[in-house]
């Protein structure tokens, strides 16, 4: 009872009460922040992961800018079910150069960290252009006008940049030769052994069907077609059984 009449005091106090809650919120918030500046690192590296490309950067912007991740989460969570549908886990790894991160609230439609490489540069434009002609029950929108949209290519090395001072290693030599790298990896007749060599695994060539023009579509299939192909799952799903 005397402590019940103790907290009494707390609660009758509005001044006291303030003081109280900013001293425990203080000492919940330093016990767990503080021993994350005597780690090393917080997020596991693992091999495989580098920055986007310029293509895939800019595929990524057009993501954002239509929606995409209200309907489509990036973030496949470790339970069996999601693991046997979607693949391996999202590692912390696979978001440490996303500005924002596309981990996603809900599905409307399927996870996508694991749908590079799963259907052809076609397919992908195909469901853009008309959704249901190939997901028959799909509700999604059409995204047409993005094989119609040219990428306005003058200086997109300032996103580079702007990713950059975020922490995203991007090097001088990449932010120097973003504009080129961004129309040789859509180019199927382009020297592309630049754009390889500074962005190892990078799907290269015509992604929407026209070689003559450097479109929205473009960008935005590069992007799908490289989401969680940069890191080797093969050890990973051996060591957890998945295999």
């Amino acid at each position: 009872m005397a402590l019940m009449d103790k907290h009494a005091i707390l609660e009758r106090n509005a001044t006291l009460l303030l003081a109280a809650s900013f001293l425990v919120v203080t000492i919940g918030g330093i016990v767990e922040i503080a021993p994350l500046f005597y780690l090393e690192n917080t997020i596991e590296k693992v091999e495989g992961m580098r920055p986007y490309s310029p293509l895939e950067l800019a595929g990524r912007n057009i993501y954002i800018r239509e929606g995409c991740y209200v309907c489509h989460s990036q973030m496949i969570r470790p339970f069996r079910d999601e693991v046997e549908r979607y693949g391996h886990y999202s590692l912390a790894a696979e978001s440490m150069y996303d500005h924002p991160f596309q981990w996603g609230s809900k599905r409307t439609g399927p996870d996508l960290a694991r749908v590079g490489g799963r259907y052809s540069n076609e397919w992908h434009v195909q469901h853009l252009i008309e959704p249901r002609s190939v997901v028959p029950e799909s509700i999604m929108p059409s995204y047409a006008f993005l094989a119609d949209t040219p990428i306005d290519v003058k200086d997109f090395s300032t996103e580079l940049v702007a990713n950059a001072r975020v922490g995203v290693p991007y090097t001088e030599e990449m932010i120097a030769n973003a504009v080129a790298d961004l129309k040789a990896q859509a180019d199927p007749n382009a020297d592309t052994s630049g754009v390889e060599e500074r962005y190892p695994k990078a799907p290269l060539g015509d992604f929407d069907g026209n070689p003559q023009a450097l479109t929205e579509m473009d960008a935005l299939v590069s992007y799908l077609q490289m989401l969680g192909t940069l890191v080797d799952f093969s050890t990973y799903d051996e060591a957890a059984g998945y295999r």
